[in-house]
């Protein structure tokens, strides 16, 4: 199948099917997994033209729903760090595809500017094994022990698989929200953190998404689990939210862009069709993502997302200098 618009052809099946395996892994970690699908169409479908950064939100958008219907349903969104991170992350994604236009249309620079963001989410998971608050990876290690703990005692009362969702005392619950301060309980226990902190991160993350064509998602999560010491497992469906929603306005700023003589002449209308096609995949990889979530270790995810994210990004940085 050709793609005018991107200029790629491939089997029909392929976009859908690497999207699936990608979301399917990351959505467990509260990422959708697009910081890996923009690797496969730069270096193996060769769609290096700025259009491949609206495109890879389109798989946003059509891909998170899934998850986030998931994490919703099981009572897992922190609303208040939700909401924060949409309203610092929009204007940055803003910025972020104007710079995408002006300074990187060049394929060899916009490698080199992938390299560096994935160079970094690699060793800030990697630092999680090594480094970081002992209180908090103690405090957040009892609760996944607390979790796995009664989720099997649910399914040895019951004698079956749990259908769905999670036992009903583990959901989020809001007990503070202001300019200053958000503080929430999960599971009996509670979290607090700066509403600023999330809002200047998200507004960096937003400008850092705009250009590489990713909601913000991958960068926020693990800063808050490993910098904050929030549970993934609260994370996870928020940064999903805030990624779902900055994505559809990076699609949509990149769409205006397109209509005027700058983004007609640098090619950055977003490839609805192929775009749509990677989202369909990921659609159904997000929710399986999210369902599996609690039957999976959380090392076990970092430690595969940190392998296949430090070998792209040193692949993109030695291209650069060779």
């Amino acid at each position: 199948m050709y793609f005018p618009v991107s200029g790629v052809e491939i089997n029909p099946l392929i976009p859908p099917l690497v999207a699936f395996i990608v979301s399917s892994i990351t959505a467990s970690a509260g990422v959708s997994g697009a910081f890996l699908l923009l690797p496969f169409q730069v270096s193996v479908l060769h769609f290096t033209s700025p259009s491949v950064s609206p495109t890879n939100l389109i798989y946003n958008i059509v891909a998170i729903p899934g998850g986030l219907y998931r994490y919703i349903k099981e009572g897992r969104m922190a609303r208040p760090l939700t909401w924060v991170v949409v309203v610092g992350t929009l204007p940055g994604v803003f910025l972020g595809s104007w710079v995408r236009i002006k300074y990187l249309p060049d394929p060899r620079s916009f490698k080199l500017f992938m390299g560096g963001v994935l160079l970094y989410l690699g060793i800030k998971i990697v630092t999680e094994f090594t480094g970081g608050s002992k209180k908090q990876k103690a405090q957040n290690k009892a609760l996944e022990q607390k979790f796995k703990e009664r989720v099997a005692q649910i399914k040895a009362e019951s004698n079956k698989k749990i259908a769905a969702g999670l036992p009903a005392d583990a959901i989020v619950k809001t007990k503070s929200f202001s300019l200053s301060k958000i503080e929430y309980e999960f599971w009996g226990e509670t979290y607090s953190f700066s509403t600023m902190t999330i809002f200047t991160l998200a507004l960096a993350v937003g400008l850092i998404g705009g250009i590489y064509g990713i909601g913000g998602g991958a960068i926020i999560a693990p800063f808050c689990v490993s910098i904050l010491g929030l549970p993934v497992y609260t994370v996870a469906g928020a940064a999903l939210a805030g990624t779902f929603l900055t994505s559809i306005a990076g699609v949509v700023f990149y769409t205006i862009l397109a209509m005027t003589a700058v983004g007609a002449s640098a090619n950055v209308a977003p490839d609805w069709a192929l775009g749509a096609l990677f989202g369909v995949g990921g659609l159904l990889g997000t929710y399986c993502g999210a369902y599996i979530q609690k039957y999976l270790k959380e090392n076990i995810v970092k430690v595969i997302m940190a392998a296949l994210i430090l070998f792209l990004a040193l692949q993109y940085i030695i291209q650069f200098f060779i």
